[in-house]
């Protein structure tokens, strides 16, 4: 029975694919409301695309019932494809066609008559930024500009339901804030929007939360919630870099203790119960965050691998910088894409390159790894110039692309083995570290999958696997997390964290300003010019201001970005 007034009510759905041995959805109930921001939050496989599929009528449900404006998706999809707005994960626009082209190919799908679709174009593109950008061609649109497009068109026609698959993935703070503003007036306007994301902190901007975990509702309610139960259970302990990893290990070991995880210069952890015994000396209370409030909901983090870190090769420490950059500048014509970049980053640190989209961070990577030559400067990794002798420097080092850049139509065991053979291991030692990793990134059920059809969370594990057969020296990891849910972005930063413990220098960039956190020291930059530099907290100290003195990172990162461009940025 629909209840009035409700703009989509889902009842007891299940549903479950061919051939599969576990339900995709099952016995989901929720309700969206007129103004109404619900967040759809789960890990990967927890059926949050299956659940916006079904609303959106592109799937019927094989139990329960749904209704949108009143209407059953499948059997009146015509009408209820006028009240939906539905933004899919992927790109599903056309890279070929200007942004003005795809405007209008989405108003005569709709039905939009041309004049109030012309209007209606307008407003939406100076609203998201994107006038002065109309005649642009999709495919070269940034990651945040194609996700501000993706979402004018879900709004375009006014639709009083907007379905929003992951918009956040892969876009820089500054975007996902403009991604916000828009729904923030859809809002405003009565509007109801369902918000899937794998970014927890978007949690708290949601009017309501559902959490889903293997197909069920394990949460429906305000994020307020979520964090209510935690307080009094999380605390946090300051450690040197040395003795940070045994004290993670010896928090892990405790049957007290449902989570622990290293956050910059301390060790953050989760109590089961509030405290009845002594707690490790320096610990103090902190303020729980949703990432936590969703691990404690599902009892920790289901099969958690805690692989010790002498598994890594462990390497003498000192403080001298191992890779260089003085005046490092990449031009692609007129473009400046890199402009006088200049870094130092010592053995075992964990270092940051953060920027909004096109800032120019994966081309500065990508010469910091010898894969595409400066226009001028220099940089050096061990000594060895990249410029002359990039062959050299990169046997010492692992890369892990932003996308997916393994091959999709061989098997997990294949991509293995042909990676092994790219990095000269042989024998008993291929097969030997061939085990090794498939065991430490949990990819023994998966051996015989094609890796193409795997879902994102495991092809990037695959992906740091093979960046890590050859037990390199330094590890550059470009965007590993983006779009991973947070059981496997914990696992990655573990693992990161075991292995510049054992003193493998790892240079990340990231989008996910809460892993920021985890960075021993990062640059931010804009236009391609580095805007800030320092550790975590010190960025966070030097952006505090009398209207917001407690900044969260995300909050330094856009306060750095502002006062880039007030200032003009870089030329």
């Amino acid at each position: 029975m629909t209840t009035p007034g409700m703009l989509a009510q889902v009842q007891n759905v299940g549903y479950r694919f061919k051939g599969e041995g576990r339900a995709a959805l099952s016995g989901v109930s929720l309700t969206l409301e007129p103004g109404e921001v619900l967040g759809l939050i789960g890990p990967d496989g927890a059926g949050k695309t299956t659940l916006l599929r079904l609303m959106a009528g592109l799937l019927q449900a094989q139990t329960g019932s749904i209704s949108i404006s009143g209407k059953e998706p499948v059997r009146r999809h015509a009408e209820v494809s006028a009240q939906v707005g539905y933004m899919t994960q992927g790109f599903s626009l056309y890279g070929d066609l200007t942004i003005e082209e795809n405007m209008r190919l989405v108003a005569s799908l709709k039905g939009i008559p041309a004049e109030r679709a012309e209007q209606d174009a307008a407003d939406l593109l100076r609203v998201a930024g994107l006038a002065a950008f109309r005649h642009r061609l999709a495919g070269k649109l940034s990651g945040g500009m194609k996700q501000k497009l993706a979402l004018i068109c879900a709004l375009y026609g006014h639709p009083p339901v907007l379905l929003l698959d992951e918009p956040g993935v892969g876009v820089d703070p500054v975007s996902r804030r403009d991604l916000w503003q828009l729904v923030e007036q859809a809002r405003a306007a009565g509007r109801g929007i369902v918000w899937s994301t794998a970014y927890l902190d978007e949690a708290a901007r949601c009017d309501r939360v559902c959490i889903l975990h293997e197909g069920q509702v394990r949460f429906l309610g305000k994020p307020g919630e979520l964090l209510a139960p935690l307080r009094g259970r999380v605390f946090a302990v300051a450690a040197d870099p040395a003795a940070r990893m045994p004290l993670l290990r010896r928090l892990q070991a405790e049957p007290a203790v449902m989570d622990a995880m290293i956050e910059g210069p301390r060790v953050r952890f989760l109590l089961r119960e509030h405290p009845a015994a002594a707690l490790p000396p320096g610990a103090c209370a902190v303020e729980p965050n949703v990432e936590e409030a969703f691990i404690n909901l599902l009892g920790g983090v289901p099969g958690h691998r805690r692989p010790p870190c002498s598994e890594v090769p462990r390497r003498a420490q000192d403080d001298a910088p191992l890779i260089i950059t003085e005046g490092l500048t990449k031009k692609f014509g007129d473009f400046i894409a890199t402009d006088n970049l200049s870094i130092r980053v010592r053995r075992g640190e964990i270092f940051g390159i953060l920027g909004a989209n096109g800032a120019g961070k994966t081309t500065a990577f990508r010469m910091m790894c010898g894969l595409i030559p400066a226009t001028s400067g220099k940089a050096t990794m061990l000594g060895i110039d990249l410029l002359r002798h990039a062959r050299e420097a990169r046997s010492h080092l692992g890369y892990m692309a932003q996308k997916f850049s393994l091959y999709g139509t061989l098997t997990v065991r294949q991509n293995l083995r042909f990676f092994a053979s790219v990095y000269g291991l042989r024998g008993e030692r291929r097969k030997r570290r061939m085990e090794e990793v498939a065991e430490r990134f949990d990819l023994l059920p998966h051996l015989d999958h094609s890796a193409g059809p795997l879902p994102l969370g495991i092809r990037q594990r695959l992906s740091m696997a093979c960046a890590t057969l050859h037990e390199p020296e330094f590890l550059f990891l470009d965007e590993p997390t983006s779009g991973v849910d947070p059981f496997a972005r914990r696992e990655f930063w573990e693992e990161i964290n075991a292995m510049a413990a054992a003193g493998v220098t790892i240079v990340v960039t990231t989008h996910f300003m809460d892993e920021a956190q985890y960075l021993h020291r990062m640059v931010i930059m804009n236009r391609g010019r580095v805007i800030a530099e320092g550790t975590p907290e010190g960025l966070k100290a030097a952006s505090a201001t009398p209207e917001n003195p407690h900044p969260t990172m995300e909050d330094a990162f856009i306060h750095y970005i502002d006062r880039s461009a007030q200032e003009g940025g870089a030329p």
